[in-house]
C-alpha cells in the first residue's frame, strides 16, 4: 500500500511539471527611464502568475543593489489564450501599476500597459 501511494505522488509531482506555464521561467526586461534593467523571475502565486525582481542593472550592465529586489514586477496574471496573458504590471522608474497586456512569442515577450487611460509600451522582455 505504501508503495502504491508513493508511485501515485510521484506521478502526480511530475505531472503538475509537466504542465508548467509557458510563461514561467527568468526574463530580462529591457532598460526603463533611468536606464535600468532586470530580471524578473515567473512563476505561479495562487491561481495566478507572479513575477519578482530578482536581480537589478544599470545602464552599463553592471548588477547594481535595489531597494526593489525581492517586489512582485507582474501579479495578478493570467492566461486568456494564443500566448496573450493579462493581469497587472508594477513599473518601478515611474511607480505606476498599470493593467498589462502580456504576449508570448517563443522566448520574447511584449510587456505594455494602461492606467486611467494612459497606456505605456514596456517593450520586449527576453527569456533569460
Amino acid at each position: 500500500m505504501m508503495k502504491i501511494a508513493l508511485t501515485l505522488a510521484a506521478t502526480i509531482g511530475f505531472a503538475g511539471a509537466a504542465f508548467a506555464d509557458p510563461l514561467e521561467g527568468t526574463w530580462r526586461t529591457p532598460t526603463d527611464d533611468n536606464g535600468n534593467s532586470g530580471l524578473v523571475v515567473v512563476a505561479p502565486c495562487g491561481a495566478a502568475l507572479c513575477g519578482t525582481l530578482s536581480q537589478s542593472f544599470d545602464s552599463s550592465g553592471a548588477q547594481m543593489a535595489s531597494p526593489n529586489i525581492g517586489r512582485q514586477i507582474i501579479f495578478d496574471t493570467t492566461p486568456s489564450g494564443d500566448g496573450a496573458y493579462r493581469g497587472q504590471v508594477w513599473s518601478p522608474d515611474r511607480d505606476k501599476t498599470y493593467n498589462s497586456r502580456l504576449q508570448l512569442a517563443g522566448d520574447t515577450l511584449s510587456v505594455s500597459g494602461c492606467v486611467f487611460g494612459i497606456c505605456r509600451d514596456g517593450g520586449t522582455w527576453i527569456r533569460n
